[in-house]
């Protein structure tokens, strides 16, 4: 059973805290572990590489096979279904479209003391992709980070994708191609971020690194940061569903379902002003699981994370959804842009009842790399911006010199920098003499 909760309950405040806090990251210490790997991989290159490849994934490597070769991936790629191959190919167009409008605008302009201000967007010149491996990896997530930095204009473009075993999804191969990714390195883990962030003998370093991974791959990213860019440290997926008891409880289990299912540490969250509803909800939830090939899985994350809490109005549950800031977000209400309108804290929203989450994962055209554990309350999805700098502009003319530079040789003074000052004090002597 998930945790059932009520604001009228005077126990509330406690037990909306403690589900707030409850620790759902990954409880294993790898830190240690991963900073020798890091280490490893940057004194031996691709030697560490191929070693901890051998070790973790099964798989024995040489330099000249870290990397898919383009008739491997055609071979890869030719063995995708129609049907499959063209619902990628929607998911791309859409993606794109989306991302194509999220790419900023130069700036420039000349001020009333005559200077002229600005600034410039430019890519990053190359970014690693990380995709989880094997035969249950996601192209979704192939399209969501390729995309994005293409549009932004990266480029070079690689991706590394271990393939535990051999295994390899030709899905994942067929989105890398129609994201236009440059090359597909079948090697994961902590040993994977260290050699897109350090570089080896065969592999070049990349300015950033993006994508979701294992408590290895998101210490390993914590690690290298500041040596690259990342995008964020991915926790357990999260869904928060607000829903008026004239929703379908059967569909509402359905989208709780759709995360929890992800893995054990995930959390689905229910919030209603109807209990009889939210009842109804957790008894569908549990016919449902009965058929679902992950029920291990998605009943763990139910019974462990999972809540159905209880408000008095819509303006108690856009409250509450503030505090929690989930990834995603469905409302399912009779005015579902009036409640968004108070929810200033979700990764992706989902107005109304014909659009689940799981739309978003795939066709919708949004990002679904998403702020976790609570970080949407100071944090974006993936976006064309990540793949991008901005380089503020300035150009002084003698007038405009003359009208601002005392002020900032005042303040270089104040700050005992007396070189800024003079630097400063040079041109004006030049101009009034």
């Amino acid at each position: 059973m998930p945790h059932v909760l009520s604001t009228r309950d005077p126990r509330f405040e406690a037990d909306f805290t403690a589900l707030l806090g409850m620790k759902r990251e990954e409880a294993e210490d790898v830190d240690a572990a991963v900073a020798a790997i890091i280490a490893d991989v940057r004194a031996r290159g691709d030697a560490a590489v191929i070693a901890l490849t051998s070790r973790f994934d099964r798989l024995d490597l040489s330099p000249k096979t870290l990397a898919f070769s383009p008739a491997e991936i055609a071979a890869e790629v030719a063995r995708v279904p129609a049907e499959e191959r063209a619902a990628l190919e929607l998911a791309a167009d859409r993606i794109r479209a989306y991302h194509s409008r999220q790419k900023p605008q130069d700036e420039s302009w000349t001020d009333a003391a005559g200077a002229t201000l600005g600034w410039r967007w430019t890519p990053v010149s190359a970014a690693g992709l990380y995709v989880p491996g094997g035969t249950a990896s996601y192209p979704s997530s192939v399209l969501m980070n390729a995309i994005p930095a293409k549009v932004a204009g990266v480029g070079r473009l690689i991706i590394a994708c271990p393939t535990p075993g051999g295994a390899v999804n030709p899905l994942v191969l067929l989105a890398a191609q129609l994201a236009g990714v440059d090359v597909i390195y079948r090697i994961g883990g902590a040993q994977a971020i260290a050699a897109l962030a350090y570089g080896t003998q065969t592999i070049a370093p990349v300015d950033k690194i993006t994508g979701p991974g294992n408590a290895f791959v998101a210490a390993a990213k914590r690690r290298v940061f500041g040596r690259v860019g990342i995008d964020m440290i991915a926790g357990p997926s999260e869904i928060l569903v607000i829903a008026t008891g004239d929703q379908d409880p059967d569909w509402v289990a359905l989208d709780l379902l759709s995360q929890a299912e992800h893995d054990e540490s995930a959390q689905s969250v229910l919030i209603t002003p109807d209990a009889a509803f939210g009842a109804a909800v957790a008894e569908r939830v549990e016919k449902r699981l009965a058929d679902l090939p992950r029920r291990a899985i998605a009943a763990a994350s139910w019974a462990q994370n999972g809540a159905v809490i209880t408000v008095r109005d819509l303006d108690e549950a856009a409250a509450l959804s503030n505090r929690i800031a989930p990834e995603h977000l469905e409302i399912l209400t009779p005015d579902p842009e009036a409640v968004a309108a108070n929810c200033t804290h979700a990764g992706a929203i989902f107005l109304g009842a014909f659009t689940p989450e799981a739309i978003g994962d795939y066709v919708g055209g949004p990002n679904h790399v998403l702020p976790t554990a609570r970080s949407a309350r100071f944090s974006s999805g993936l976006s064309v911006l990540d793949f991008m700098k901005r380089t503020t502009m300035a150009r002084m003319t003698p007038g405009a010199l003359k009208a601002i530079g005392p002020a900032a040789e005042t303040l270089a003074q104040s700050e005992g920098l007396q070189a800024h000052g003079l630097s400063v004090r040079a041109r004006l002597d030049r101009l009034n003499g």
